[in-house]
């Protein structure tokens, strides 16, 4: 008998351990637990795998004839990615084969660097002038500097339009489109400046910039038409508002005046995703369409800006932190053997039509979508 109840104890224990171990990971889970995760799902790991697939991938062509004209913005937000998130994961090998991939550019593949003409152009600032803050080299600056200070510069080329000029008058760049892409392009060009010269002329510009947008674009629930021609929420066009105004509040002084303003727009906007967050986890094609497919790069967009709120105390942990793991959680089951990130909308123009968007293309390993999980690691690890 006494060997039965002993048998009777040992079970019961073992039960209750397991019972213990499954509560505190739920508890974890309910509370959103930014720190810890199950094996394989570490930002460390999961960043590594995919900053690695990148230094070893060539400069993709984005749909344009073999070579590459000039490098696109996909690269440049992936570039971008993997070089801060080598710097949070402290991985200076990897910092070093990041730079060595930019050398070409100062000589034989000159001709790749984008002309600063376009806002998709000039967001290669953002690379150069995170290397030279790695690196303390110069030429990264000198060159960084000279595409952020020309997209606020009087208008030049052939992209120069009457409207462009009347941009520029107003204190606004020139390369002002009014499409919410910008507000990612623009910030991160501007912002990255600021941050690499400490002149705050810079961040200055970009929130600036933000508040018109944000005023003429942001709708009542906190979401972004495509364009406004086109009422939509498309994913990704939103993943650019919510990664600018997380990018841009990360480094604008508590004391500028646009900041209230900026706060306002991104809470409003993360209350809206909250609202629209698929029971999995992640984010839709169409933000509010339930009949939409899960889209990974907007969701890591959308995940990257819950993070940084929650992290800096923007956003209330309790409620928002839960949203942020479980999207992290579902967004890296998206990541195949070779570190391919799948379903990623195509590149996509504006049309008012529900199926245009449906039917988009649904990529594997399009830097659009392997960046913003390079972005999210990252914020992971700040």
């Amino acid at each position: 008998m006494k060997k039965q109840a002993f048998k009777y104890i040992v079970v019961a224990l073992a039960v209750i351990q397991l019972a213990t171990g499954f509560l505190q990971a739920q508890s974890k889970k309910e509370s959103g637990d930014l720190k810890n995760w199950p094996a394989g799902a570490s930002p460390k790991e999961v960043g590594k795998k995919v900053a690695e697939r990148f230094v070893s991938s060539p400069h993709p062509n984005f749909g344009r004839p073999t070579p590459p004209v000039r490098i696109s913005y996909p690269e440049v937000c992936t570039w971008y990615g993997a070089l801060i998130f080598a710097k949070e994961s402290g991985d200076k090998d990897l910092a070093k084969r990041l730079a060595t991939r930019f050398e070409p550019l100062f000589g034989i593949e000159d001709s790749l660097v984008p002309v600063p003409d376009h806002v998709d152009h000039t967001v290669f600032a953002a690379v150069p002038l995170e290397l030279y803050m790695q690196t303390k080299e110069k030429k990264y600056l000198d060159m960084g500097q000279t595409m952020a200070d020309k997209q606020f510069g009087p208008p030049f080329g052939p992209r120069a339009k009457s409207e462009s000029q009347q941009y520029y008058e107003r204190g606004l760049t020139w390369q002002t489109r009014m499409w919410i892409d910008d507000m990612f392009m623009i910030t991160a060009a501007q912002a990255q400046a600021y941050r690499a010269t400490g002149d705050k002329k810079y961040i200055e510009r970009a929130a600036n910039e933000m508040v018109v947008y944000l005023d003429s674009l942001q709708k009542p629930n906190g979401l972004f038409y495509h364009a406004p021609d086109v009422p939509f929420f498309w994913g990704r066009g939103d993943g650019w508002m919510a990664v600018g105004m997380s990018e841009l509040l990360h480094s604008l002084p508590n004391n500028n005046p646009n900041r209230p303003r900026i706060m306002k727009g991104y809470k409003l906007m993360m209350e809206s995703l909250l609202k629209y967050q698929a029971p999995e986890g992640m984010w839709r094609q169409l933000i509010d369409d339930p009949g939409s497919w899960p889209e990974t790069s907007c969701t890591g967009m959308f995940t990257f800006a819950m993070i940084t709120g929650v992290k800096n105390g923007w956003l209330d942990q309790k409620t928002y932190g839960p949203a942020a793991r479980k999207a992290w959680l579902a967004l890296i089951t998206y990541i195949d053997e070779n570190s391919d990130v799948r379903e990623v909308c195509e590149g996509t123009n504006k049309k008012n039509d529900r199926q245009y968007y449906l039917d988009r293309k649904r990529n594997i390993g399009d830097m659009h979508g392997q960046a913003p999980v390079l972005w999210c690691a990252t914020a992971l690890l700040r």
